[in-house]
């Protein structure tokens, strides 16, 4: 009889269909059913939406609900927790500032390439869209109502919103002011620091809290690939060829802008750091690819922050603070690129010349006022803010509408994009990236694994052991520079 082997049996794995490629057949799918519903066309004299039609506006419309729903306690665990994380970390205050100072130079670069892209192809002349269209939006910025919506109403940061209906019935609903909600967690979290140990339990429990909300918006992101479908389906119902084609050559000058920052300036900035820009996409790609189909930097960013971890080599407790961070406010595509080809088109639309002056402006607003955008689906309050400091009429908006969810998907997938390429930049430079996970090539599918590590596995274990040799890396890092 032979010995038996004290060896433990190989677990084997059988094929697993890669989140990423879910995703793009969701894409394909989407596509497919949206031209599908739109070629049946309305039904009934009231030219109500086919069945097909609402299947997908449902499907779409209940996903980005379920990510809405938890991005309020999302947005002030992670905040607590990012401040918390740097707490015991030398240079934090060094990291902080660096990530600052990136973020407003790659959104200096971005409005630049906006306002060359609009004073060159001119996308408000010889415009098909319907002045008709124009119409005042259904919320506008402006920067005393910025600083305003800084300043928390209540603890909770809730909103109160009542309409009317032309029938005349008063309806209320509830919704969280973002940028209250990432005040109220900064207060909170700098607040925990200074009182000390005494704030322990408070930290940890925090900790855990923001573990248990990510397990649970893991399993909302799981069902991308079928949100996807509803999301793009819907999106091609609604608008069709026909409306973006009125506006065509807007839409074309915003994605050239869109790809000239995410496939040219990213990458140029990554190899000037010594980055190789195919390993930055390879790693970075599963959130992009996230980001343009929920429109949301916020909903996106637990696979930001796993990516920008797993992937591309940042220390955890530097991730911790930077992904967050910039989900609300590091916003190239919303807050750069879209307001400022937008301004100057409605300024060509109306006939209005924008001087130097104006420019400079546009430049302002776009590399300060990132932060109005705070991280939600859509970028309108950003282009108000703009078009009120330029003095643009607002109506304006209202020809832009029509494509808005079009142009989302590509202006959040930049967002995205730049959330996980600036604390990678900021970590090689300080000399804390892990250069072999950011080497790592992808798997034999092409796509790198995003697999959720399970509770206690070897991962995350190794990712918490590193934690204080990363730390103690970085403050001599620090040291040495001086």
């Amino acid at each position: 009889m032979s010995a038996q082997s004290t060896e433990a049996p190989t677990k084997r794995r059988g094929f697993r269909f890669p989140f990423a490629a879910q995703v793009l057949l969701g894409l394909v799918l989407g596509v497919v059913l949206g031209v599908v519903a739109f070629q049946i066309g309305p039904v009934g004299e009231a030219g109500d939406p086919n069945w097909l039609a609402v299947t997908l506006e449902t499907i779409g419309s209940t996903f980005v609900t379920l990510l809405r729903t938890i991005v309020p306690p999302l947005i002030v665990l992670a905040v607590i927790s990012s401040i918390a994380n740097l707490r015991n970390v030398t240079n934090a205050a060094r990291l902080a500032w660096k990530t600052l100072l990136w973020f407003g130079a790659t959104a200096l670069i971005a409005v630049a390439i906006a306002i060359g892209l609009g004073l060159t192809i001119r996308p408000g002349l010889n415009s098909a869209v319907d002045g008709a269209s124009a119409g005042d939006p259904s919320g506008t910025g402006s920067w005393l109502a910025f600083i305003e919506s800084i300043v928390p109403a209540n603890f909770l940061g809730l909103a109160a919103d009542t309409s009317v209906a032309d029938d005349g019935t008063v309806s209320t609903s509830l919704g969280f002011n973002v940028l209250q909600l990432i005040v109220i967690a900064i207060v909170l979290g700098i607040a925990a620091v200074k009182v000390g140990k005494a704030a322990e339990p408070f930290i940890a429990f925090t900790a855990s809290a923001l573990e248990v909300v990510l397990k649970a918006l893991w399993w909302v992101i799981r069902l991308a690939p079928i949100g996807t479908v509803g999301l793009l389906g819907n999106a091609v119902y609604s608008y069709g060829w026909t409306t973006i084609g009125a506006l065509g050559k807007f839409t074309l000058t915003i994605y050239i802008g869109l790809a000239l920052v995410l496939f040219v300036v990213y990458p140029v900035i990554a190899r000037l750091n010594g980055l190789s820009p195919a390993k930055y996409f390879s790693g970075a790609w599963p959130a992009i690819q996230l980001g343009f189909v929920s429109r949301s930097s916020m909903g996106t960013m637990p696979v930001t922050q796993r990516v920008t971890e797993q992937n591309l080599g940042v220390p955890r407790y530097y991730s911790a603070f930077a992904v967050p961070f910039g989900a609300t406010t590091k916003m190239d595509g919303c807050a750069a690129i879209y307001p400022a080809i937008s301004a100057i088109f409605i300024a060509q639309f109306f006939g209005i010349d924008l001087g130097v002056t104006d420019y400079l402006l546009i430049v302002f607003v776009s590399v300060i006022g990132s932060a109005a955008t705070a991280g939600t689906t859509g970028a309108t309050v950003m282009l108000t803010l703009t078009l009120s400091t330029l003095g643009l009429p607002l109506e304006g908006v209202g020809l832009l509408l029509a494509v808005d969810p079009i142009l989302d998907m590509g202006r959040t997938a930049v967002n995205v994009a730049g959330q996980a390429l600036v604390p990678t930049v900021v970590a090689k430079r300080e000399g804390i990236l892990d250069l072999d996970r950011y080497n790592t090539s992808p798997d034999a599918s092409g796509f790198v694994p995003l697999d959720e590590p399970a509770a206690g596995s070897d991962t995350a274990d190794a990712d918490d052991a590193g934690t204080e040799a990363d730390r103690e890396a970085a403050a001599s890092g620090a040291s040495a520079r001086g």
